[in-house]
Formats: C-alpha cells, structure tokens, sequence
C-alpha cells in the first residue's frame, strides 16, 4: 500500500474519534514544550515569555496536501505576524529528520517541532486517540503564556491570515 494512502487512512480513521479529544481552554496558562526543531535545535515555549505572542498550530503529518498548504499559507503571511508581536511555530509527531525535509522543500521562514512521543499533543489535548497523530488545531498564546485563541475548524489555506486579524481582535480588546 502506498505511504499516502496508509497515512490518509490513519488520518481518516482519527478523525473519526476526534470527539473524544478535548483542546484546553481559553485562559488557561499554556502547557510548556521544550522540542527539537527541524535542525535538531531546542525551542521552548517559555523563551517567549514576556517578549512575543506565539502561535502554535498542530498539525496531523508533513507532506500530506492540507499540511502543506497551511504550512505554505503561514510562511506566505509570515510578515504579518511578525508585526503583530507574534511568531509562528508547527508542531507535529513527525521526526526532525521529516521535518528538515518538508521545511527546506518548502521554503519555510518558521519553526516547525517534533513532538514524536506525542507528549505536547497530548497535553494540548490534540492527539487523536489510538494514533500518534494531532488533529488540526491552532492556538493563540499571548507574552504571559495564556491561550488567547483556540480554533478546532482550521481551514489549511485560510489559517494564518484568520489568526493575523485574529490576534489584532484580542489585542484591541485588552
């Protein structure tokens, strides 16, 4: 069986059960990671702490059509993030040595992280269960580390330029 095929079905068969995972809630302090990225560099969460927004968004596997164009859509709106305050990163369960791969055959101006045990899915309340999977799912974490903005319906082609006017909003708001 093709690899694709194979992971579309994982993907497929996981959405089907996605009802039993729950992302946490706006408000609430954001979980902490430390992970590689895809040079094998540490990135923590916590270096962001009173300096930038962050927005993090899960995502089920590199390569695949809907991760690429939401990876794409995030390098192509890059800037305007930047100018929020924010920056960027994708988390997956892939390896870093798939995520150098999909990074540099894309062009990405981003940090894309390894979570291969799932562990910050999980925590994130992300995983699809009984895989090692996320679901597609996008935070927005403010300079104190708080979850700002959680969104379960990510549209791939439309996420990063929801979250730049997204975080304009919350801002406004304060």
């Amino acid at each position: 069986m093709n690899r694709f095929l194979k992971i579309f079905i994982k993907i497929l068969i996981g959405y089907f059960f996605t009802g039993f995972c729950y992302a946490i809630e706006v408000g609430s302090p954001a979980p902490l990671f430390t992970l590689k990225n895809q040079n094998g560099n540490v990135t923590s969460l916590e270096q962001n702490k009173g300096k930038n927004w962050t927005v993090v968004y899960f995502y089920p596997k590199a390569g695949t059509p809907g991760c690429t164009t939401q990876a794409c859509a995030f390098r192509d709106s890059i800037n305007v993030i930047k100018k929020e305050g924010a920056v960027v990163y994708g988390i997956s369960t892939d390896s870093v040595s798939s995520l150098k791969e999909f990074h540099e055959k894309h062009k990405l101006n981003f940090d894309i992280l390894s979570d291969q045990d799932g562990k910050i899915s999980t925590a994130y309340g992300t995983k699809m269960p009984l895989l090692t999977m996320s679901k597609r799912v996008t935070f927005i974490i403010d300079d104190k580390l708080i979850i700002r903005s959680v969104d379960e319906n990510v549209d791939p082609a439309i996420d990063a330029n929801k979250v730049a006017k997204k975080i304009i909003q919350i801002r406004s708001q304060k």
